[in-house]
């Protein structure tokens, strides 16, 4: 018997959906733009420059920085047997989950910059990309329950049973090479996009900055 309180999921929820997050552009770029003009006041008192020094000087205002969000709908199912297996019940879930993607900035350090004076280019070898925790959206969550008798106990079990899976399934769905292809662009948008202008800030002109992860070339 399908218990009446909610709804079946509809079909199209079984493809679990990506979408980007804005990026709050404005306030890193500021952040970022100060930083970059305290470490032109460290590094270059006497005339000299030092983009490098700069770099990651605004590096160390943004230990970690979320550069993607991708929003999901697991799809699971768990089944609960009681008395002896005489009473059986089941229920499907479809619950919503972000994950956040971000760069771990503390990690930078000059053996991932590159600066080439003549070109005024910075070359930025990003750390890897950290994928978040699940974050399960259970109020939104749909439900379809069958079984003749749901005890309490029964659909509370079920209900654990079908977080831990959902939370499972989003992990690996947020793992799929689609998504991280999706983020990893994002990360190196978001590191050119808000280097240049603190650099420029800092005196050092029309930037360059090229962005990329290990195992990929450096962008010509």
């Amino acid at each position: 018997m399908i218990s009446p309180e909610t709804p079946p999921p509809a079909p199209e929820l079984n493809r679990a959906l990506a979408r980007t997050q804005a990026l709050p552009w404005l306030l890193f770029i500021l952040m970022l733009a100060l930083a970059a003009w305290l470490g032109y006041r460290a590094f270059w008192p006497k005339g000299g420059g030092d983009p490098i020094g700069t770099t990651i000087v605004a590096f160390e205002k943004q230990n970690r920085l979320t550069v993607f969000t991708a929003q999901l709908a697991p799809v699971v199912a768990a089944e609960d047997s009681r008395l002896m297996g005489l009473v059986k019940s089941r229920q499907v879930a479809v619950i919503p989950a972000r994950v956040d993607y971000a760069l771990d900035l503390s990690r930078m350090d000059r053996n991932r910059l590159a600066w080439n004076t003549s070109t005024h280019t910075l070359d930025v070898l990003l750390p890897p990309l950290t994928v978040g925790t699940p974050n399960l959206d259970e109020a939104r969550a749909q439900y379809l329950r069958e079984g003749v008798w749901i005890s309490r106990e029964a659909q509370d079990s079920l209900s654990r049973s079908n977080t831990r899976l959902a939370e499972q399934q989003a992990t690996q769905q947020a793992s799929n090479p689609v998504l991280m292809n999706l983020a990893r662009s994002a990360a190196k948008d978001a590191i050119r996009q808000n280097l240049a202008i603190p650099l420029q800030v800092a005196g050092f002109g029309d930037v360059t900055v090229n962005a990329h992860f290990e195992g990929e070339a450096p962008p010509k």
